[in-house]
């Protein structure tokens, strides 16, 4: 079957492992779209706390949002030939065929017409799941920092569930247009603003309850502390680029920060409950951000593409 694996920092190569057997439970699934994470560049660049990992890494490790068609069944109720969302058991999921067992799996409408904008789900479930880890966000004045894919669904999830202001921040003015398109009230271009002032100017003085950081970077979470209000709460959503990194941890103790952090394959307990919002209405403009959609014989590119954040790079899928 077609695969890929990282071979060596920043080097992408297509293998052909033997086809994954489902064991009692599983179903085999032929996929059609595999999207990238931000969660994939570390293991991509090396960097960081993936700087001791072992290259080559197996075979389609760590793919992990894939939609695809049941072609082998041995779980009840599952047929073959169904068209489904599914999380790959041991996050092998840059390959043509994964194995996946409930609830990693999700249903799908068989006549969907755009299924690689339904990947989206996957990412949304990992949101969906974050927000049963804290407490309600109804009235709060939020942030969210970094507007890639996570900090665009963060953005969509805190204002349909209620917030009463979203500040979106990032280092790239394109992205911050879309995070207005998915209820954004302000941006902050953190490449030519100061954003701690900004959110102080922009609330009067009385900064936020609630900051969700999506973003990986040192200097995105270190910044969170100065934008909350005392006992405000600090959802630490992307995964840090290093084991020890510098954090205001004084500050945040004289302001009783409450920090939450959540990661895991729990979140495939919400699959089947994001599939629908994209479906039926509640989040299908989240499909728009699967672009570009590459073939697969260019996922060197694609890989390159998403770890330097290139212009129009969201929800990257490869298809294949």
């Amino acid at each position: 079957m077609r695969a890929i694996h990282v071979a060596a920092p920043r080097k992408i190569e297509f293998i052909d492992p033997p086809i994954p057997q489902p064991k009692e439970g599983e179903v085999l699934v032929k996929c059609s779209h595999v999207a990238l994470c931000g969660s994939n560049m570390g293991q991509y660049t090396g960097v960081g706390i993936w700087a001791d990992l072992n290259f080559p890494n197996p075979a389609g490790w760590a793919g992990h949002e894939n939609v695809g068609t049941i072609v082998e069944s041995r779980c009840p109720g599952w047929k073959e030939g169904t068209l489904v969302l599914a999380q790959p058991e041991g996050y092998y999921g840059f390959a043509e065929y994964i194995v996946a067992r409930p609830p990693g799996v999700a249903l799908l409408p068989q006549d969907a017409p755009d299924p690689a904008a339904l990947i989206v789900a996957q990412p949304l479930s990992t949101v969906l799941r974050a927000m049963t880890q804290t407490e309600n966000v109804v009235n709060l004045r939020c942030a969210v920092i970094g507007a890639g894919p996570m900090g665009l669904i963060w953005t969509h999830v805190l204002h349909h569930f209620g917030a009463a202001e979203v500040i979106t921040v990032d280092l790239l003015g394109w992205r911050l247009e879309w995070a207005k398109r998915y209820g954004a009230r302000h941006v902050i271009d953190a490449s030519r603003q100061d954003v701690i002032q900004t959110v102080k100017d922009l609330t009067g003085g009385q900064k936020l309850d609630f900051v969700a950081t999506a973003a990986s970077s040192v200097e995105s979470l270190a910044v969170a502390p100065y934008l909350l209000k005392r006992a405000g709460r600090i959802f630490a959503f992307g995964m840090p680029d290093y084991n020890d990194q510098k954090f205001p941890w004084y500050a945040a103790f004289r302001n009783e920060t409450r920090i939450i952090t959540t990661v895991g394959p729990e979140c495939s307990a919400f699959f089947q409950t994001a599939a629908d919002m994209v479906v039926d209405g509640r989040a299908n403009d989240l499909g728009s951000m699967v672009t570009p959609r590459m073939p697969w014989d260019q996922a060197a590119e694609a890989f390159e593409m998403y770890a330097e954040c290139a212009e129009g790079s969201l929800k990257l899928t490869l298809e294949l």
